[in-house]
């Protein structure tokens, strides 16, 4: 009903105020079932941190504790239909099938961001429709193009504890519970494949403290990571350098075939730059927020392959509060069928510095006299920019990186 979205509404801009906190802290068939199955025997087969050998998850090897990972029932990345209608600039459409890859040679690990409008300071075990299925949906499903996907469950801190201004074992159980689940993944279910992290907002800062107290110092993982994905977070380094600050072996990305490298930016668009006090993006004491585009890692400006939902259900954030029309005309948005879109060259984005953000900047080159919509969503205020739909606006070519960088990676 339009009254509840208005009176939720303003509840996300009191919550959401706190949420850059959990971004950037403490880093912020036979063959189907053997897929996805536990791997008996990998800790003896596969080189693992000494005190990972052995490790068992009793949370994480309960298939109901997973949204996605090869192999169980209702996975929500390979059971979403991801078919996709491309909206051209004059009007004329085309549905693209999305595939999922048969045998992908890496894996990704996903970590969704804030979601949850669960009552208590942590999240329940169970998944939401408007909340962790549509986020996941949103921002991880279509990596099954390029990769497996594994997306735990985890008691991540909610909407309500956030605004209400969370205690630190808040944040405990959820990072406990996400270094559960990828200990889980690496020991019993990799087979020693090489792995992509990727997380966006609480999920992003989850994966900077796993990668600062895990990885970065850590050969045998560390020679694992294929590419990390650290979104709607500031990743810090120093100013004129790719490595350093938050980590000290991991490197930002700077070439479409480099491996064990960061792909990290928080979006606004180029008419709101970040305000003061803005949430993402800010740089530090002596160093500056990393800013990767995915679809120019040497820099510049670049189109963008976004994927947006047509419709949102009620309630959700992740991608926008509400849908993406196709067109500008109500009358003919009729004409597509697809639960997603794309718009080739409506948005380019390019990573910019500007008082004291580092940061990457959308540019939306709407078109009044063509016959397709002229903007996008995302945005709640000039404090959070394009932080909802982060992920979305950059889909495409994320989902290309990581089968460059797994090629790369396999050789």
């Amino acid at each position: 009903m339009r009254t509840h979205r208005i009176g939720w509404l303003a509840a996300v801009a009191v919550v959401l105020a706190a949420l850059a906190a959990c971004s950037s802290d403490d880093g912020d068939s036979d063959a189907a079932e053997e897929d996805g199955a536990r791997t008996e025997g990998a800790a003896t087969e596969v080189a693992l941190p000494e005190s990972w050998e052995g490790y068992t998850s009793e949370s994480y090897a309960d298939d109901a504790h997973w949204l996605c990972k090869p192999g169980i029932a209702d996975d929500v990345c390979e059971d979403t239909d991801l078919d996709a209608t491309v909206v051209e600039a004059d009007g004329s459409t085309e549905v693209v099938e999305h595939e999922v890859a048969e045998d992908p040679p890496v894996d990704c690990f996903y970590v969704y961001p804030t979601t949850s409008y669960d009552e208590g300071p942590n999240s329940d075990w169970e998944p939401g429709e408007a909340e962790e299925i549509s986020t996941v949906r949103n921002q991880a499903a279509r990596l099954t193009a390029s990769c497996r996907v594994f997306a735990p469950i985890y008691r991540q801190a909610t909407l309500s504890a956030i605004g209400g201004g969370f205690r630190e074992d808040t944040r405990e159980v959820a990072y406990g519970d996400v270094l559960d689940a990828f200990k889980e993944y690496v020991v019993n279910l990799s087979d020693g494949r090489g792995f992509v992290l990727i997380g966006h907002s609480q999920g992003a800062g989850m994966l900077s403290r796993l990668i600062a107290e895990e990885i970065d110092d850590e050969p045998l993982l560390r020679d694992r990571l294929v590419a990390a994905y650290i979104l709607g977070s500031s990743v810090q380094v120093p100013e004129g350098e790719v490595v350093g600050g938050d980590f000290e072996n991991v490197p930002l990305c700077e070439e479409e075939d480099q491996t064990g490298c960061v792909v990290s930016f928080a979006s606004y668009r180029a008419t709101q730059p970040p305000a003061e006090g803005a949430l993402f993006g800010r740089d530090g004491d002596g160093t500056v927020a990393a800013c990767v585009n995915p679809a120019a890692l040497g820099g510049g400006r670049a189109e963008l392959q976004p994927y947006l939902p047509v419709e949102q259900p009620e309630g959700a954030l992740l991608g926008g509060v509400t849908g993406t029309p196709p067109f500008a005309d109500p009358a003919r948005n009729a004409e597509v069928t697809t639960d997603w879109v794309t718009f080739p060259g409506l948005l380019e984005g390019e990573c910019v510095r500007r008082d004291g953000y580092t940061y990457l900047e959308l540019t939306v080159n709407g078109d009044p006299d063509d016959p397709r919509t002229d903007d996008i969503g995302g945005d709640l205020n000039e404090q959070w920019g394009m932080h909802l739909v982060d992920v979305n606006v950059v889909m495409g070519d994320i989902v290309d990186l990581i089968a460059s960088q797994a090629a790369a990676y396999t050789g």
